[in-house]
């Protein structure tokens, strides 16, 4: 679990984040939405401390992330996986190669060890046949689902993704989100999902906080989006024609008088 306490974080004179309180569930995909600007890429660096909060807590299974020395820091990190944007694989190096990175850098295994676990990570995206590719020889899917490997790797208690389906089609944007679904429950993870993608919020989303102007405006499960009040939240999750449709459709079931 990870909990933030009163976050603020401010740029200069620009206040970013205000006062954010929030809890993120273990064994559960949480998300973060909220329009551009709104905050959410800030949020996330200061979770995992590639920004330090101007104020407030960070806590990791009750450790006080902001708190801690470098040396704390560190060894904190190697329970956190991170998948990028645009998934940041090395060009240079294969498949396998990219999902052994951490494993050279943080692990005491041998060099056959770190082959077998990188190898069983690409078995689980299903991607075992590509493991002697480079990035360049695979789709944009198939390298999101390596970084999702790579992630995975050290076996992770905290997983944070910013954006996974960026660029990504429909359906291979459905894959991604059943994998990090899947993992997350497998590995027990707690994990925090940066998404634009309402069908993500829909399909995956268990625990879901929505950010606007840098405050938490709303928290609660994809089933209680449908019903929600909150005007700010229904001009963002119902701005496309897919949830305009599912909205019509609930009101038109429902009772007469509901």
């Amino acid at each position: 679990m990870i909990e933030i306490k009163h976050l603020y974080k401010s740029f200069g004179d620009k206040e970013v984040l205000k006062d954010i309180s929030t809890v993120f569930e273990a064994g559960k995909t949480n998300l973060i939405i909220g329009q551009s600007g709104s905050g959410k890429t800030v949020l996330i660096k200061n979770l995992v401390g590639l920004l330090a909060p101007t104020r407030g807590e960070v806590l990791y299974d009750g450790r006080n992330f902001v708190a801690m020395s470098k040396r704390e820091k560190a060894a904190m990190r190697r329970e956190m996986g991170m998948i990028f944007q645009n998934a940041a694989l090395f060009d240079s190096l294969s498949v396998l190669e990219n999902v052994m990175f951490p494993l050279d850098m943080f692990s005491a295994m041998t060099y056959r060890e770190r082959v077998k676990r990188a190898q069983e990570c690409l078995d689980r995206v299903n991607l075992i046949d590509a493991q002697l590719k480079f990035p360049g020889e695979i789709s944009g899917g198939m390298q999101k689902r390596v970084a999702i490997a790579r992630a995975i790797v050290m076996n992770p208690k905290y997983l944070f993704c910013d954006e996974p389906n960026s660029g990504l089609d429909p359906k291979t944007s459905l894959v991604i989100d059943e994998l990090l679904s899947g993992l997350t429950k497998e590995y027990n993870m707690t994990t925090i999902i940066n998404t634009h993608d309402m069908n993500s919020v829909m399909g995956i989303g268990e625990n879901i906080i929505f950010i606007y102007n840098g405050r938490k405006e709303w928290q609660g499960t994809k089933d209680e989006v449908m019903s929600s009040t909150n005007k700010r939240l229904n001009a963002l999750v119902f701005a496309s024609n897919l949830f305009k449709k599912v909205k019509e459709v609930e009101m038109e079931t429902l009772p007469p008088g509901d």
